[in-house]
């Protein structure tokens, strides 16, 4: 076998095109009994493929540097032209945020399998990777079991999210026990949990709006959203590395209102008027006055700096197992500039195998493409020398 991809995700599908495009005869292992199940299930309330911002600043929104030269190759624009080339036009948000006009993943993804499947890829469902054998690596199969020696491997096997669509780690032992540094995951893009009262209950699933969330030194603008797990939603999921570091959420309701001016309004107010009068005359939705009134009873005098600068308690992230993406993975020392495994040479990763993260917007789909373009690529050079070399 000369290529083997195991995991068709987005980042598996994307190193498998590159080695095709070489010219190499590339064999597809899924565990699951369809492929990119979780770009499917993200493609269900419109599939954010990429962000509509400068590559400089595209490349600033991940934790990890050495990310930057492999986002310069594909980056947004290449997403675009990527799409399209699938006849999936796109169109760029009000945020700046990119999908297909389709908005559903779906469409994209049909077109993507069967023009693989032009080239000569062959997938395999129901194939899932066991481990190892000496250097060889090992399946479970519908036809049983599979021992292959592929001339490269590319593992695209995706993080530890959403494990029900196929990102298990149960990968991690397997590289471990063969020298690879695997740091361990956790949650990323994830909510938080909160321990409500009863009085909370009719607030579950409403939005807050227009609030600017505080961690630590950082504040960001966004919507999140009260539910019965806690605090949920992009606004939360911006700055949600920050608070599993371990920085202090606080929020600022009236962002653009200064404390003196936030101060004057409710100095309108009429002698005895309850608090929670008060914060609804401010323009304050239910739920957020529900919110204050759950987080910081008694409340003092003066309202003004608590709306300012409410902080909140909560009780920890959501499980890994809940979390959109997840953080951790193998270690950058462990690879060379190609994305290939010191340990294992032949033996090349993408996707979020990879220790790196990003915010949700279009960041962790791009950047699954564009490390398993790069190890795809890379794995087809290898490939090529090796033959000029025999």
């Amino acid at each position: 076998m000369d290529a083997l991809v195991i995991g068709a995700g987005p980042a598996g599908l994307m190193a498998a095109e590159a080695l095709a495009d070489a010219g190499q005869a590339v064999t597809v292992a899924e565990a699951k009994p369809s492929v990119a199940r979780k770009l499917l299930m993200a493609g269900k309330s419109g599939l954010n493929v990429t962000k509509d911002e400068p590559a400089q600043t595209f490349a600033t929104r991940f934790d990890a540097d050495w990310l930057a030269p492999i986002l310069s190759s594909f980056g947004p624009d290449q997403v675009r032209a990527f799409c399209e080339g699938l006849g999936q036009p796109v169109f760029t948000g009000s945020s700046g945020r990119v999908f297909p006009v389709a908005m559903k993943g779906s469409p994209l993804l049909r077109a993507w399998l069967a023009r693989l499947a032009a080239k000569g890829v062959e997938v395999k469902t129901r194939w899932r990777w066991t481990g190892f054998e000496g250097a060889a690596l090992t399946f479970e199969t519908p036809e049983g079991a599979q021992v292959l020696r592929p001339h490269v491997t590319v593992l695209a096997l995706g993080g530890a999210s959403w494990p029900r669509l196929g990102s298990d780690a149960a990968w991690v032992p397997w590289l471990r026990a063969k020298g690879v540094l695997v740091t361990d995951f956790a949650p990323a893009n994830m909510g938080f949990r909160m321990d409500w009262s009863v009085h909370m209950a009719r607030h579950f699933g409403q939005p807050v709006k227009g609030a600017c969330l505080i961690a630590g030194t950082r504040r960001e603008r966004g919507e999140f959203v009260i539910s019965e797990r806690g605090l949920e939603g992009g606004g939360i999921y911006a700055i949600s590395r920050d608070l599993r570091l371990g920085a202090p959420l606080a929020l600022d309701l009236f962002p653009d209102l200064s404390l003196a001016d936030l101060q004057a309004r409710l100095g309108r107010s009429r002698p005895g008027e309850t608090a929670a009068n008060r914060l609804r005359k401010l323009g304050l939705a239910p739920a957020a006055v529900a919110l204050v009134m759950e987080v910081a009873l008694p409340l003092p005098a003066d309202l003004a700096p608590l709306l300012k600068h409410l902080p909140i308690q909560h009780a920890g992230p959501r499980p890994l197992a809940e979390a959109i993406s997840s953080a951790g993975g193998i270690a950058r020392d462990s690879l060379t500039d190609d994305l290939e495994l010191r340990a294992l040479p032949g033996i090349f990763v993408a996707g979020e195998m990879l220790d790196w993260e990003a915010p949700t917007g279009g960041y962790l789909l791009t950047a699954s493409w564009a490390t398993g373009l790069h190890a795809g690529r890379a794995a087809a050079r290898h490939l090529q020398s090796a033959r000029i070399q025999n």
